[in-house]
């Protein structure tokens, strides 16, 4: 067998690494006691609503889903008040992402993205041929002066978290809209929303409000966050009608299954629980801040559910350390922040076990 004759570009990647499972650590430590705060998960999981839609689709798991996810996108036609042509339906916002790629980059163009930003935008943009472009960040969020200076007429995408994973960095209103405003029409704009509903303070633009004025932007959007169904795998994405029917072309047929499209329009319908989930993590992020300050750590501020720490030490031997306690975290050396962990806010009682756990971590 030869290797010769594959895509070099993929040859070359690392694979995706997701934070450890929970019965992973506890086959290879042989311990039970273990909390999981590495994956930006909602702890509370989904709310009864969506819990009584899945169990009402447990019938027919023989049959194939929706092709076209009609209830969803009627749901989220009347949540977003957009045009269900400007929906595309994904496999978690991940998969939109990579239709994106698929879709927008070809060999020899190149795709804009920040310093620290989410991996997955490496992971598209190399397997659809392109060149990924990373500009420097400042103060670990998106320079987009300096992102605008790296599109050249090669350029075919600009991806951008708000908030940003793993800095928990976001951009502000007017910043988004100057930067929209001087993007090149020709550019794809990519806003990567997977924490929109975390993000609490006046100036965090909603991007949707954007779409009518630049034709050239792709808002995507996840349910596998705050919604609590990152088991399911269902995201979304928003565009022009006319981008969004070139992506549903390049769509794989049933991509998104019957129990996630029924847990998604019923979490779309609850917004109390957003609501609770939001109020939580508010809390949960000032205990965890409060107990890094108490510790004399550094964290960068955040809009989403986790927090990145400076841990003063190389993160991968932290991290080692909290796995030996039970508490499963996230280094970020491969984001290019080799001392920093990233944790996620959980139960309270979860956050604490953390912090009991960290000073012995950090030696």
């Amino acid at each position: 067998m030869t290797m010769d004759n594959v895509h070099q570009g993929i040859a070359g990647l690392n694979p995706y690494q997701p934070g450890k499972p929970i019965d992973e650590l506890a086959r290879e430590l042989g311990i039970s006691d273990i909390v999981k705060l590495a994956s930006n998960e909602n702890p509370r999981g989904p709310g009864p609503a969506v819990i009584a839609a899945i169990n009402g689709e447990l019938g027919s798991l023989s049959r194939y889903p929706d092709g076209n996810g009609y209830a969803l996108k009627e749901a989220l036609v009347k949540h977003l008040n957009v045009d269900a042509a400007q929906i595309t339906l994904g496999n978690g916002s991940n998969d939109v992402l990579d239709l994106v790629a698929r879709v927008a980059v070809l060999p020899g163009t190149e795709v804009v993205v920040a310093e620290h930003s989410f991996v997955v935008y490496r992971l598209a943009t190399i397997s659809a041929g392109g060149t990924l472009v990373e500009v420097p960040a400042r103060g670990y969020g998106a320079d987009l002066d300096a992102m605008l200076g790296a599109i050249n007429e090669r350029t075919r995408v600009v991806f951008l978290a708000n908030p940003n994973n793993p800095t928990g960095t976001w951009v502000s209103k007017d910043a988004l809209g100057a930067f929209l405003d001087t993007v090149p029409e020709r550019v794809w704009v990519v806003l990567d929303e997977a924490y929109l509903e975390y993000g609490d303070n006046p100036d965090y633009p909603n991007a949707l409000t954007l779409l009518d004025r630049h034709p050239n932007l792709i808002v995507t959007r996840t349910f596998s966050k705050i919604h609590g169904l990152a088991a399911l795998r269902v995201g979304y994405g928003v565009s022009s009608a006319e981008f969004a029917d070139l992506l549903n072309r390049a769509r794989q047929p049933f991509n998104v299954n019957s129990v996630a499209l029924a847990a998604a329009a019923a979490a779309l319908a609850d917004q109390e629980f957003v609501s609770e989930s939001r109020a939580m993590n508010q809390a949960g992020m000032t205990q965890i801040v409060d107990g890094l300050a108490a510790l004399g750590l550094e964290h960068i501020p955040s809009l989403g559910n986790f927090v990145a720490f400076d841990c003063g030490k190389p993160g991968p031997e932290v991290f080692q350390a909290l796995l030996k306690l039970g508490v499963i975290v996230r280094p970020v050396a491969e984001y290019g922040l080799p001392n920093h962990i990233r944790v996620s806010i959980g139960l309270p009682e979860e956050n604490a076990r953390f912090l009991e756990a960290l000073p012995a971590a950090l030696g």
